[in-house]
């Protein structure tokens, strides 16, 4: 067997691993973060750049849009050119997109280098779980989704917190300039640390990856639509293209001998596709409770901005402590109860905080969202583990690809909903919003729990013993 294939089977030598793992985290970091502090400084560039609302809510809408509709492409490009390349490109491009934001003048300009940027950020995230995989031995890759789960969770929640500080010193050119020299830094450290994967041999499938651009984009811009009230034949229209396309994608999908680039083969382990609708349910109900407290604290409670910031905290605090822990967990517990009990705490965690009463203390919210955020983090990392390990190891980039989709469509579709209640129920909107998030958090728990079934638990050892077979015939 050679040293290539022994470093993929065991994951990389100490320290290359601890170097491999920080560039990753710095990536997503940088992807992450530049997706929620656009929104606190909307206002404040459409100001500087005399842009209408209307327009400038394409700062914001122009990134989203670039990673939903390549985040899947470029997972199975990964999975063909190798996982490290499409991960580095993607921060170059992220890094020079941001240098082009910073200097931009005019709205056209800045959203035609957040579109850039949005490619850079999906390259990141199409494969940052399957380089991951690669990185941590087996019996430690819980670990390592964890400590993935604490990136992602507190550069979301901490986002707009960053923003704000920055814009208290500096104008907003200095929210993109500063993503510069942390993206020469992680290409310097990715060039060298990141793991090198065998490329797959088969071609990149240019159809089915315009046919998943259009299902996805125009999917996610329908709900979109919806939750704000457009026309309903506007809606209509685009729900109709996304189901076309998406039909003639899976038709072409399931016809095929080569690995398909929407992975409809790995749907057909029990176990993942569990874990898929486990993950849209789950990001759902938390999209619907981080849109909706904001308000909720605000409107009912009268807390200033500051004070929402610091009540808000205990929740991603909570889940940086959760996820390691969970991580070392589903190393010894199935991920299907693991999840379970997450999602439940979570669900009590969002009832407890709708059911506050009319003059809360600071405690009595401050508890409420660490056992919110607490639930989140039991789940996240165990139904990540199960989600990328479950999948052959020649197909992580399919498995990463659909994690990042299944992220991305929960939580469109959460602040869909939070916009809709809001519209329809000015008044009782956002603690509708959150008793909605324990509904979708307590149907996450019903379908984790069902991983615990006899067929998923077929379903999962099947994959391991292809794998297993695969890597011994290698």
């Amino acid at each position: 067997m050679s040293a290539s294939i022994v470093e993929q089977a065991d994951g990389l030598p100490m320290p290359q691993r601890y170097w491999a793992i920080l560039t990753i985290a710095l990536g997503i970091i940088m992807a992450v973060v530049d997706g929620a502090i656009a929104n606190v400084a909307l206002p404040t560039i459409a100001g500087d750049l005399n842009a209408s609302p209307a327009f400038s809510i394409w700062i914001v809408n122009g990134y989203q849009l670039a990673i939903t509709i390549s985040l899947l492409p470029l997972s199975s490009l990964g999975e063909i050119i190798g996982y490290r390349r499409v991960y580095l490109a993607g921060l170059l491009l992220f890094t020079l997109a941001s240098l082009f934001c910073s200097l931009a003048h005019t709205l056209t300009l800045l959203t035609l280098a957040r579109i850039l940027q949005g490619f850079g950020a999906a390259g990141i995230m199409s494969v940052n779980a399957a380089l991951v995989r690669f990185t941590y031995p087996r019996d430690q890759l819980g670990r390592g989704i964890g400590i993935n789960a604490v990136v992602v969770a507190v550069s979301a929640a901490v986002g707009p917190t960053i923003a704000a500080g920055i814009l208290a010193v500096a104008s907003w050119p200095y929210l993109f300039a500063v993503n510069v020299p942390i993206g020469i830094a992680a290409l310097a450290l990715g060039s060298r640390y990141l793991p090198h994967t065998q490329p797959a041999a088969h071609a990149f499938d240019w159809q089915s990856a315009g046919l998943s651009a259009v299902a996805f984009g125009v999917g996610i811009a329908a709900i979109d639509s919806l939750g704000h009230g457009e026309p309903i034949a506007t809606c209509l229209l685009e729900c109709a293209v996304a189901v076309a396309a998406g039909a003639t994608l899976l038709y072409r999908e399931t016809h095929m001998s080569t690995p398909p680039l929407l992975p409809v083969d790995l749907l057909r382990i029990p176990v993942f596709a569990l874990s898929i609708a486990t993950s849209i349910a789950s990001f759902c109900s938390q999209m619907l409770a981080f849109v909706a407290l904001p308000f909720y604290l605000q409107s009912r409670f009268g807390y200033s901005a500051v004070q929402m910031g610091l009540l808000i905290t205990p929740w991603p605090l909570a889940v940086a402590i959760a996820a390691p822990i969970a991580g070392r967990l589903v190393e010894r517990y199935p991920a299907g109860l693991l999840g379970g009990i997450g999602l439940g705490v979570f669900a009590l965690g969002l009832l407890t905080l709708a059911m506050l009463g009319e003059r809360p203390t600071p405690s009595d919210v401050i508890w409420r969202m660490a056992l919110a955020g607490f639930g989140f983090g039991l789940f996240q990392t165990p139904n990540n583990r199960t989600m990328i390990a479950a999948a052959p190891r020649e197909r992580s980039g399919g498995a990463s690809g659909m994690l990042g989709t299944a992220r991305l469509l929960g939580q469109t579709m959460g602040a869909a909903l939070v916009a809709l209640l809001l519209g329809r129920y000015p008044v009782e909107g956002t603690q509708l919003s959150l008793f909605t998030g324990v509904g979708f958090a307590l149907l996450g728990a019903s379908l984790s729990l069902l991983r615990l079934s006899e067929k998923g638990a077929r379903g999962a050892e099947h994959v391991r013993v292809h794998d297993a077979q695969r890597l011994k015939g290698e």
